[in-house]
C-alpha cells in the first residue's frame, strides 16, 4: 500500500569486520531496501530519548512533516514550548549510509561517538525503526530493558559459537 510505513522485526548482532563495517543484518536488509526505493540505503540518526542509534529506510521522512505538526498541537494543548525548527533538525538531520549485498556499512564516526560505538553492534527491530546498540551500553539500560537485553545476549553467544566452529 502506497504511503504506508515500514515495519522492522528482528534482531541481530554484528562485530566491526574488516574495513571498519559493520553488517546490516539479514532480518532488516530487504525492508530497508524497499523503503528506499529499491536502493541499498540505511538512514542512521541518534534517538531522540535513548543512548542508541535508530536506523531506517528514507520513505520514513515522508512522515516527518505530519510528526512535527502534531508533536506541535500536543505542545500547544499542554501549554508547553516548542520550537519546530530544533525538532526539524533533530529530526531531519539523519545520514544515509549505503551497504552492500552483503548487509556492510560504515559507521559515521560521530554517530558512533553519539552512541558510544565500540567494536560491536546490537540491532532490534522497533516497528518503524531498528534501535542500534552498543551492547555495553544496553546491558546498563534498566529492567524495562531486560527482553532486549537477553536478545542481544543471544545473538552474541550465536556469533561467538559461529566463530568458535571456524
Amino acid at each position: 500500500m502506497a504511503g504506508a510505513q515500514s515495519q522492522y522485526w528482528g534482531q541481530g548482532f554484528s562485530p566491526r569486520g574488516e574495513k571498519n563495517r559493520f553488517v546490516l543484518p539479514a532480518d532488516f536488509r530487504q525492508t530497508v531496501r524497499e523503503a528506499s526505493r529499491g536502493q541499498r540505503l540505511l538512514c542512521l540518526d541518534k534517538h531522540a530519548k535513548h543512548p542508541c542509534l535508530v536506523g531506517f529506510g528514507e520513505s520514513r521522512a515522508e512522515s516527518f512533516a505530519e510528526m512535527l505538526a502534531h508533536e506541535e498541537r500536543v505542545a500547544i494543548e499542554r501549554g508547553e514550548p516548542f520550537d519546530i525548527d530544533v525538532r526539524a533538525a533533530q529530526i531531519g538531520g539523519f545520514a544515509r549510509v549505503s551497504f552492500d549485498d552483503s548487509g556492510r556499512f560504515v559507521l559515521p564516526e560521530y554517530l558512533g561517538e553519539q552512541a558510544d560505538v565500540g567494536d560491536a553492534l546490537y540491532f532490534h527491530g522497533g516497528m518503524h525503526q531498528i534501535t542500534i546498540w552498543a551492547p555495553d551500553v544496553l546491558f546498563a539500560m534498566g529492567p524495562e530493558w531486560d527482553s532486549v537485553k537477553s536478545a542481544c545476549r543471544a545473538r552474541m553467544a550465536e556469533i561467538s559459537a559461529k566463530a568458535a566452529r571456524k
